[in-house]
């Protein structure tokens, strides 16, 4: 383990209704995406909701704003898991149930090991870097 881990935000906005079932494709597809980044190696944590599930739920940037935000001990441990695993079909889809973004959307920034991001610093990460 570093010094630093890894934090990363995406937020995105849904391209269809969330309760209907091209949406309901998406969130089928989280079980097995979340647990393979539970247990690829470099990975820290992940935001979730109170009752431990995905954080699809959430709305701390307002409605209809969904976020997800991880933690990964490096550059490279989040770069396999995003481009070297099933999560990159998911990502390749990711047209068919979000808008495409016109300004930034993801944010990466280090963390000293052992601490946990908040939404606010990662919303304001994210503000500064679409300034």
């Amino acid at each position: 383990m570093t010094g630093h881990h890894l934090a990363q935000l995406n937020v995105a906005d849904p391209a269809v209704p969330v309760d209907g079932p091209q949406f309901a494709e998406f969130i089928a597809l989280l079980p097995e995406i979340n647990a393979l980044a539970d247990r690829s190696p470099g990975f820290v944590w992940r935001l979730t909701d109170d009752a431990g599930a995905d954080a699809t739920s959430l709305r701390p940037f307002g409605h209809p704003t969904m976020v997800n935000m991880s933690v990964w001990e490096s550059v490279e441990s989040l770069r396999d898991f995003t481009y070297r695993t099933a999560h990159l079909a998911v990502t390749q889809r990711r047209r068919e149930w979000f808008v495409p973004p016109v300004r930034p959307y993801l944010v990466l920034w280090w963390i000293e090991a052992g601490r946990l991001p908040t939404l606010d610093e990662a919303g304001r990460r994210l503000a500064l870097l679409r300034e």
